[in-house]
């Protein structure tokens, strides 16, 4: 006769295994919640003049130089450029390089920036669970300057009026309330279309007015409606990278937000992100990606040595003039390559 086979037996076994790999699955999981991710690339922008024009007497490039902030690391910067250049501080902690030239020849030339970058996804512990302490922010000697208007972004009694109306209808009381109300509002009303005219300026009237526009647009109002209540609000801008790793051309620019709470210290916000993937909008309310490169911060923006034409409304493409007006002979391009596998 056969033995009856153990089937009871090995059942308990396959269960026993199955939990045993369910728990891995968890514990897997549970150490990469806690880990920000990171990545790191290198960067390349090229920045071509052309077509100066016989006779000028002076001309002025500008250029912004990426900083390190407890989220990024730039390393290795490499410049190469057909013209002498001066390296300056300027507001808000930003970089610049500019390049200053007497009675310029009418033949072109090029400035090369190559850099590393180890970006490191920036998300507020607080708002999070199961991640670990964020780095610390540094103190923001810019505090108050994040109350203030900016020349497109003003906060006179419409926008305060409206910015309350949002924050009352969400039945929000603490900051932190009232900031969520003003993002969930924004991504929920506000769509990311770059059709048409007036868009890209951050001009909160035009993205309240037309509800459409670029990240500048969006920001314009979250940064704008947080003010105007009181919350300071900081812009920055830099450039974003596809999330699949490997290398090619950056089309564009991209720009994002933080507001500040005592509590939570500074939190990041993508407000226009958050549009585009409806699905991450949880997420973008507390946290920046690790696909991006922040070059500046801030809005109306006097450069170093000082721009002869008015205060810029950002600053991430080169800046140049000729004879003290804006000069527009300037090409751009922007690379990138992913230096490690995704982490």
């Amino acid at each position: 006769m056969f033995r009856q086979f153990p089937w009871g037996r090995t059942l308990v076994y396959f269960r026993l295994l199955f939990a045993v790999a369910l728990s891995l699955i968890a514990i897997w999981r549970h150490a990469e919640a806690q880990t920000p991710h990171e990545r790191s690339f290198a960067f390349e922008y090229v920045t071509t003049v052309k077509d100066i024009p016989p006779g000028a007497k002076e001309f002025t490039l500008w250029l912004p130089i990426p900083h390190d902030d407890p989220y990024q690391v730039i390393s290795d910067l490499r410049i190469e450029s057909g013209r002498p250049y001066t390296l300056h501080p300027a507001q808000y902690g930003n970089k610049i390089l500019s390049v200053k030239i007497k009675n310029p020849e009418p033949a072109g030339f090029n400035v090369t920036l190559r850099f590393n970058v180890k970006r490191r996804e920036h998300i507020n512990p607080l708002l999070s669970e199961n991640r670990p302490l964020a780095p610390k922010d540094r103190p923001d000697h810019d505090m108050a300057r994040w109350l203030q208007p900016d020349r497109l972004v003003p906060l006179d009694d419409k926008i305060k009026t409206w910015a309350l109306e949002v924050v009352e209808a969400a039945h929000a009381k603490t900051d932190l309330e009232k900031a969520r109300a003003i993002y969930q509002h924004i991504v929920a009303t506000v769509k990311y279309d770059k059709s048409g005219q007036g868009w890209g300026r951050g001009d909160i009237y035009y993205a309240c007015d037309a509800r459409r526009g670029n990240c500048t647009d969006f920001h314009a109002i979250f940064i704008g409606y947080c003010r105007a209540l009181g919350i300071p609000a900081r812009f920055a801008i830099g450039f974003p990278l596809p999330a699949d790793r490997g290398a090619g051309q950056i089309s564009g620019y991209h720009c994002w937000a933080e507001f500040y709470v005592k509590e939570l210290g500074w939190v990041p916000v993508d407000a226009s992100e958050a549009a585009k993937d409806p699905k991450r909008r949880d997420y973008f309310f507390g946290a920046h990606d690790e696909n991006r490169v922040e070059f500046t911060r801030g809005r109306d923006l006097t450069l170093n040595p000082k721009q002869k034409d008015a205060a810029l409304n950002y600053f991430i493409y080169p800046y140049a003039e000729l004879d003290g007006k804006i000069f527009s002979g300037v090409d751009k391009a922007f690379n990138y390559r992913d230096l490690t596998p995704a982490q």
